[in-house]
């Protein structure tokens, strides 16, 4: 866990804690961030950290105890009953935000789409390196930076796509995670756990991956960061990759064609 006064440098951002807080460079998002924090707090959800306000350009959010996942994986990720904890997790946030009405003037991140009925406020970074983990308990997913307006069943297929991780071979060894039979567990765990089909899930990727390296072009091409950083680093050729990869893997993740 990050000492006190000390700082972290991330692929997008800077934070620095103080005492029990995390401090970042606020933006033009943080305030709908931050609505959306205070919802969870009020609905119970505890699994979050909680929006304390700005101090001068920082915005200030609690500190969740624990370590993220940062790769190489720690065993309980690496094990089914970590991938079911995530399932859960991810299961009981869409309960919570299921009812927040976003504010009228909301701005958020690289939006793609404006709320309306029928779409929720994802988390939008379901990456491990965002989950905290207190031991073999996940004690919830930090840097809600990138949440926005979305389906959700698309915050699952990223949870999927990295966690699982449905990825090619190398980005399985990295994490010890490897072959058809290991996936298609842990996809079959995740899905059970949060109350999906994988064969839905998989679709939901496919198109996650090409709206996201459709998007890194584009807000990349206009030198708009983070995505400009994605885009000079060769993130959307690889999620291309990765959708291809996606595709072709398909029958094998799934043990049958529709499952």
């Amino acid at each position: 866990m990050i000492e006190d006064g000390a700082t972290d440098r991330g692929s997008v951002t800077t934070v620095r804690r103080v005492g029990e807080t995390i401090r970042r460079p606020a933006g033009a998002w943080t305030p709908a961030v931050h609505a959306l924090l205070a919802h969870l707090e009020s609905a119970g959800f505890t699994r979050a950290p909680r929006a304390l306000g700005t101090d001068g350009g920082d915005e200030v959010v609690s500190l969740l105890h624990g370590e993220p996942a940062y790769s190489p994986w720690p065993s309980v990720l690496r094990s089914t009953a970590g991938v079911r904890q995530l399932g859960t997790w991810l299961r009981e946030y869409h309960e919570a935000v299921r009812d927040f009405r976003p504010p009228a003037d909301a701005r958020w991140r690289g939006q793609e789409e404006e709320w309306r009925p029928g779409l929720i406020v994802r988390h939008g970074d379901l990456g491990p390196w965002n989950s905290i983990w207190h031991g073999d308990r996940l004690a919830g997913f930090i840097d809600w930076d990138f949440a926005a307006p979305g389906h959700a069943l698309d915050d699952l297929a990223q949870l999927a796509w990295y966690a699982v991780p449905l990825r090619p071979a190398e980005k399985q060894r990295r994490e010890s995670i490897t072959g058809d039979h290991a996936l298609r567990t842990r996809l079959d765990a995740l899905c059970t756990a949060y109350g999906a089909r994988p064969a839905a899930v998989l679709d939901a990727l496919d198109a996650v991956q090409s709206r996201e390296a459709a998007r890194i072009e584009r807000l990349g091409g206009r030198g708009q960061e983070p995505w400009a950083t994605f885009l000079a680093r060769g993130d959307a050729d690889e999620m291309r990759a990765e959708r291809s990869w996606l595709r072709s893997n398909r029958t094998l993740l799934l043990g049958t064609p529709d499952a």
